[in-house]
């Protein structure tokens, strides 16, 4: 008999299992695909406020977000690091006071803050004036953070599995009854085999199936909450030097971010349009491919054509239903929703939500489930690293300065790549390696079997895909062959 099962794998399943398992509960997570295969690694990548929900008057979202900024920035320094962002003034939008207020009542109404404030930029000046379309002559500075989406929710996984938690990947749940005292899920992993699994409560985090998962334990009977909101984002050439982002606003009252990416490309996005198609294939419109292109080049001096795109992304919001008129204004707060009637065994279903507020979530949702069960531990994850997170001061730039002088054989990209990616878990990559030769068989680019191995034991890749798109971006940067190599291995890994 588990404490709690959770059901999905993507940030919000992730961070309360984790939540849940360091409290002193016993938890299951499964999830019907990949570690954040959906909606969690489809999103901008940033930790940040959320400076447009101001406008909304969403102030305890805003106030709350950036909180946890400060919060994630310290637990994981390897995946989450600052980033300015430059925001043109358009005569034409909103008006160049309401931009400062905005900006004012960002810098301070998260609490403390280790990031520098906001200020007014020239944009005639280098480098914007190169950049950028003359008819911009002012705009502003602030800052936000850049978050290793994918990889935030294998951090958690992680972490939840080596506190006790099982973590059952491609594994799917296709019923859920409940009993007088528990619940009862049968599970259906990848080869086909059925398991019981039964816990005194169910947390509900399917993200854009949580509504199904719900019909499933009620037997329909409970309420629809979801509106299923698709973003997109394209990836093209990278269109400015330089390590700062742009937020550009649009005449539809919508902002797309520039964002400087992989080192070679430029990460744009997002949309918002309504879904109502097959939420395991979901893909960027061409309407959309279109929408990010003309959003773009109506700032840049360089325009961005369709035929730049070397690659897309997309996914499904699930928001929580508020029925605002526009899908840019349904809330992206999160909504939890608690179904245990006379006392029986309690489903709590999660709607909404952002990559920010993930670890606040999972401490809400513990203290809601603490309503209806015993939880013997307090919340614990605020002080708490990230694997690979507890970087000495949380200097990223000295431990790779360190790891460089302790493994000089290692190529200086690589060597960044891997202290971004695995922080201080990187000797379980290394091992006692003393060239590049003793990190195995060669796959193409900077990648060796060391990682792949790494990859499957602890971070459950078990395909090419989760390594080469979801536990990294490998895919934007490998040549076919490179990844028909990754293919072959895992192939191989299947047949042992």
């Amino acid at each position: 008999m588990q404490d709690l099962l959770v059901i999905g794998g993507g940030i919000n399943g992730a961070g309360i299992a984790r939540d849940a398992a360091g409290r002193g509960l016993s938890v299951t997570l499964v999830e019907k695909d990949d570690l954040a295969n959906h909606t969690s690694s489809a999103s901008t990548k940033l930790v940040h406020g959320g400076l447009r929900y101001l406008e909304h008057y969403e102030f305890r979202l805003v106030r709350e977000a950036l909180a946890e900024r400060e919060v994630l920035l310290k637990s994981a320094p390897h995946i989450i690091w600052p980033l300015r962002f430059v925001l043109p003034h358009d005569t034409g939008l909103r008006p160049k006071w309401m931009l400062r207020l905005g900006l004012f009542l960002y810098d301070r109404i998260g609490g403390f803050r280790s990031l520098p404030g906001s200020h007014g930029i020239d944009l005639r000046t280098d480098p914007h004036d190169m950049i950028l379309q003359s008819r911009f002559t002012h705009g502003f500075e602030y800052s936000d953070c850049w978050v290793e989406d994918s990889r935030l929710v294998a951090l958690n996984a992680i972490d939840a599995q080596e506190r006790g938690a099982n973590i059952h990947t491609r594994t799917r749940c296709t019923s859920l009854e409940r009993m007088d005292t528990h619940w009862r899920a049968t599970v259906v992993d990848k080869a086909g085999k059925h398991s019981t699994i039964e816990a005194r409560a169910v947390a509900n985090a399917a993200g854009p199936w949580v509504d199904d998962i719900t019909a499933m334990a009620t037997g329909g009977q409970a309420e629809a909450h979801l509106r299923l909101v698709k973003g997109s984002h394209i990836i093209v050439p990278r269109k400015f030097p330089g390590k700062h982002a742009y937020i550009f606003q649009n005449g539809d009252g919508r902002i797309v971010f520039a964002i400087p990416y992989e080192r070679d490309f430029t990460l744009i996005g997002t949309t918002d349009q309504l879904f109502t198609g097959d939420r395991d294939t979901v893909a960027i419109s061409r309407a959309e491919r279109d929408y990010l292109c003309v959003a773009a080049s109506d700032y840049f001096r360089d325009p961005v054509a369709p035929t730049d795109v070397v690659s897309t992304y997309a996914g499904i919001r699930p928001l929580y239903e508020d029925n605002s008129a526009s899908n840019s204004t349904v809330t992206r707060d999160y909504v939890f929703a608690v179904d245990a009637p006379d006392g029986a065994p309690a489903l709590l279903s999660v709607y909404g939500g952002k990559i920010t507020t993930f670890r606040k979530l999972a401490e809400h949702a513990l203290d809601r489930l603490a309503g209806y069960m015993d939880i013997p531990g307090k919340a614990w994850t605020r002080e708490a690293p990230l694997p690979g997170g507890d970087l000495p001061g949380g200097d990223f730039t000295a431990f790779l300065t360190r790891l460089r002088s302790e493994r000089p054989w290692l190529p200086e990209a690589m060597a960044r790549r891997l202290a971004r990616a695995y922080g201080t878990r990187i000797d379980r990559i290394l091992g006692n390696a003393s060239g590049i030769d003793g990190l195995g068989e060669y796959l193409g680019g900077d990648l060796y079997a060391a990682e792949l191995h790494y990859l499957h034991a602890y971070e459950f890749a078990h395909s090419a895909e989760d390594v080469l798109w979801r536990r990294s971006k490998l895919g934007l940067h490998l040549p076919d062959a490179a990844i028909a190599r990754v293919e072959a291995w895992f192939a191989r890994l299947d047949c042992t």
